[in-house]
């Protein structure tokens, strides 16, 4: 039988790095911008054509590259960063590993001028596919200037699954921003089909995360800062009554380098338990410095997941830094934070020697006995409570009336369990509503009733482009950072179809003289967020698929929430209109509005 073990081709070996190296057009991007800050860059600028699928080029000012290291840059583990496997826990570079132009050029076509400072002339390959197509001198500015083509395009499994081009450039963003943040001594601009989104000059890391997320940033930042042995921690919180409903303002970095870390966010979740909005996440801009040698940043090709030598006293430590700055900041209940210097975190370490606290106690004590004066212990406690306690009906007095004018008020509605509105129709638990039909029981999730009402008001409105607008005694202005208002400029058209009164005021802001019908009773601000938070994950690029995802997006983000109690007619004119869909038995992503109990299945429970 012959040998089966064979070694794979260099050009199908860097398409396998590929896939978990570039998953899509923002991992190119993020990959070339770091390269550009190792190479000591003081300028990088961004252009992208249709979210990366037909051009991604990023220009640096940085060191270049000589004629041979540029043709050897392209090779699979080729690097300037390590040389032996200890090198791997003293890193201090963003990339290390020499895979990502190689993993680059087996799935795109790559075209790289590079000149060195004192180099007269520089050097330009052309790689398509990890075959070398062409090198020659070129004359060109010092640094390097990539430009990536056709993302994809010999894996066309790959490219068939990005996702919509709003999404693919919410992704290329949100790289974007953990690569600026970090590196705030540096000029970044980037630009989408010809427009500019941004142009960052060089900044403060407060002011950067300013021009990053907008004006209204300068408002909510809260300064934090802690050193122990073990991690320095500086950066932002956000003011709790600032936070949103959707992530996208956290981050947490390393060494300069982004990382996710679940735990960590948990301990800053912690330190702003119960001074939150219900279901909002706070923005928070945390940069920790930590030993190399204390981190393994090679656990992921990514390198966005990093382990930690020592986790739960970084939590501990993160934890405390967060609560005392929200302490003095007056955001939490606090003791004394009036201390100067940094907190005071003590790290056990093995040869930490423990001391047992001591208290000094008088054996001899006796609570019970009289003392001097002539009051036992009971007595004076009895004093104590009596004055304590005296008069505390007063202080429900208020409470009992106000109960009492709600139950009065809820006892035409409500029965036990249920929400009393006809002989046989109920809302149960201010999310369902009960509705006795000829064959048992029908339950309705009023939630996803309203959500399949407006998708088909606003698919219909989108077709016979007849918008039903409520417009606006006073316009709103809204700011939005540069991503969003980019892709509400982008779907301008089509939204303006649904009912929308919008103008654009330039300088990344939007005026909202009116809005649909249905929406009427939303803060512009609250719906327009959540709208772009639901479009950026499900948008869609064809015509027909774009106006079903405008018209999903807004249903999910104008329909009644569960706990708003419904009045009768409210209950009875919601059926009606559901009923009177296309489709009242699903919303528009296929889940299920209503069932029906059989009345048989009723009887069985009392059989």
């Amino acid at each position: 039988m012959s040998d089966i073990i064979k070694l794979l081709p260099d050009s199908v070996a860097n398409q396998i790095a590929a896939g978990e190296v570039i998953q899509r057009p923002a991992s190119v991007v993020k990959e070339l911008m770091e390269n550009a800050i190792d190479a000591g860059a003081s300028t990088v600028k961004v252009n992208i054509k249709e979210a990366g699928r037909t051009l991604i080029q990023v220009i640096d000012n940085g060191c270049g590259m000589s004629q041979s290291d540029a043709s050897l840059a392209f090779e699979r583990h080729a690097t300037s960063k390590i040389s032996a496997a200890k090198d791997l826990f003293a890193i201090r570079t963003l990339g290390f590993r020499g895979e990502a132009l190689a993993s680059i050029a087996a799935i795109a076509e790559v075209d790289l001028k590079t000149r060195r400072v004192e180099d007269e002339v520089g050097t330009e390959i052309r790689m398509h596919g990890s075959e070398l197509k062409g090198r020659e001198p070129v004359s060109c500015p010092p640094g390097s200037n990539f430009m990536v083509r056709n993302l994809f395009y010999n894996v066309p499994a790959r490219r068939k699954f990005l996702k919509a081009n709003t999404t693919e450039f919410r992704h290329i963003v949100n790289g974007f921003y953990r690569v600026v943040l970090t590196n705030p001594e540096i000029s970044f601009s980037l630009a989408h089909n010809q427009t500019e989104i941004y142009s960052l000059p060089p900044a403060q890391i407060k002011q950067r995360i300013i021009n990053v997320f907008g004006k209204n940033m300068s408002q909510v930042l809260i300064p934090v800062q802690a050193e122990t042995s073990i991690v320095k921690i500086h950066g932002y919180l956000g003011k709790p009554e600032a936070a949103r409903r959707k992530f996208g303002e956290q981050f947490f970095f390393v060494n300069r380098r982004y990382i996710r870390h679940p735990y960590f966010h948990k301990a800053i979740m912690e330190a702003y338990d119960q001074v939150l909005p219900p279901d909002t996440v706070p923005s928070y801009f945390l940069f920790m410095e930590a030993a190399t040698e204390s981190i393994d940043i090679n656990i992921h090709p990514t390198k966005t997941e990093v382990k930690f030598e020592d986790e739960r006293s970084i939590y501990q430590i993160l934890h405390a830094a967060a609560r005392e700055t929200l302490g003095r900041h007056s955001m939490v209940p606090s003791l004394d934070f009036s201390k100067e210097g940094d907190i005071d975190i003590p790290v056990l370490r093995k040869d930490t020697e423990i001391n047992i606290p001591r208290e000094n106690i008088n054996p001899d004590y006796n609570p019970f006995k009289e003392e001097q004066g002539g009051q036992s212990y009971q007595a004076r406690e009895q004093i104590v409570n009596q004055a304590r306690y005296s008069h505390w009906e007063s202080l429900f007095e208020d409470i009992e009336k106000a109960e009492r004018k709600i139950s009065e008020a809820l006892e035409e509605n409500v029965g036990p369990g249920a929400d009393r509105s006809e002989s046989n129709l109920f809302q149960f638990k201010q999310k369902y509503i009960l509705l006795a039909v000829k064959s048992g029981l029908m339950l309705v999730d009023q939630q996803r009733a309203h959500e399949r009402i407006l998708y088909d008001r606003f698919l219909l409105a989108a077709s016979q482009d007849r918008p039903s607008a409520q417009q606006d005694l006073f316009p709103r202005k809204v700011e939005l950072n540069a991503a969003d208002h980019a892709v509400l400029i982008e779907i301008f058209d089509d939204i303006c179809k649904l009912g929308f009164d919008i103008r654009d005021l330039g300088d990344h802001s939007i005026e909202i003289k009116g809005i649909p019908a249905d929406l009427s009773d939303k803060d512009p601000s609250i719906w327009l967020d959540h709208f772009l938070k639901e479009f950026n994950e499900k948008g869609g690029d064809i015509r027909g698929e774009r106006d079903r995802m405008i018209a999903s997006a807004l249903a999910r983000t104008g329909t009644i929430k569960p706990g708003k109690v419904l009045m009768p007619r409210e209950m009875r004119e919601l059926l009606d209109r559901l009923f009177a869909c296309g489709e009242p038995g699903f919303t528009p992503d296929g889940k299920t509005v209503f069932r029906i109990l059989p009345l048989e299945d009723i009887d069985k429970i009392f059989n």
